[in-house]
């Protein structure tokens, strides 16, 4: 484990998964629970090269790199304090070897990246649809949980870009918007391939939808039984404690 200063703000937390940490600033933008479910959702094949768009502070590629044996895990960041924060918990973590952050934007991530040069794609993008009412939409959690800098088309369409024939596409997104995401997803010829809804009780409605998609892949769906976050109240699931690694 290396050691890095924390800047004012920060904090460092355990991910209680081979000893790895990560630095985070409440007042900018934490990881939830959707990033952790999607690491858990998704795979990458044994020396694989995996993009992660949006990554914020590399939850996802830093997780990815527990639970898998790619060779390349890359997080691409448009925040600069974001992306400087990913880029010191790698280091922290020495995963320099496997793990890089790159400071830049979803939408021209076809120009930073070789098309079709990735196996895997993952995505954890902004869920609301616009920033209308905000107050400040150029505030770091407005960014991340609204489509200020970026939305779900462009998400789609750096994924199809960056991925190789038959790579795999996977997303944490809100029910709400299911239907648009399937067309967004077949016009860019990712073929949506598996679907699992999340449950914050098994009496509640859905709150998270994960989703896996390939490059050029035929019409064909499965959808995996419900994943329910809470047994009872502050009680995760035996699922959840798996995910997690506990």
């Amino acid at each position: 484990m290396g050691t890095i200063d924390l800047k004012e703000g920060e904090r460092l937390d355990d991910l209680q998964r081979n000893g790895l940490k990560i630095i985070q600033d409440p007042e900018r933008f934490c990881f939830g629970m959707d990033a952790v479910l999607l690491s858990g959702f998704a795979g990458a094949p044994d020396g694989g090269r995996v993009l992660d768009l949006g990554t914020g502070t590399g939850i996802i590629p830093i997780l990815m790199s527990a639970k898998t044996k790619a060779s390349e895990l890359i997080g691409l960041e448009i925040q600069a304090e974001s992306a400087d924060m990913a880029e010191r918990s790698v280091r922290l973590n020495n995963l320099q070897d496997r793990v890089k952050i790159v400071h830049g934007d979803i939408k021209e991530a076809g120009q930073v990246f070789d098309a079709a040069s990735f196996d895997v794609v993952t995505s954890n993008p902004p869920y609301m649809i616009n920033s209308h009412g905000l107050q400040n939409p150029d505030a770091p959690k407005a960014i991340a949980r609204h489509e200020v800098l970026c939305d779900l088309e462009d998400v789609v369409k750096a994924a199809a870009r960056c991925l190789k024939s038959g790579g795999k596409f996977y997303m944490v997104h809100r029910p709400f918007r299911l239907t648009e995401i399937m067309v967004v997803m077949h016009d860019y010829k990712i073929e949506p391939k598996r679907m699992q809804l999340v449950y914050p009780f098994v009496d509640k409605e859905p709150s998270m939808v994960l989703i896996e998609g390939a490059r050029g892949g035929r019409s064909r769906i499965t959808v995996e039984k419900p994943l329910i976050i809470y047994e009872s109240p502050g009680k995760y699931t035996s699922e959840i404690y798996d995910i997690y690694g506990y």
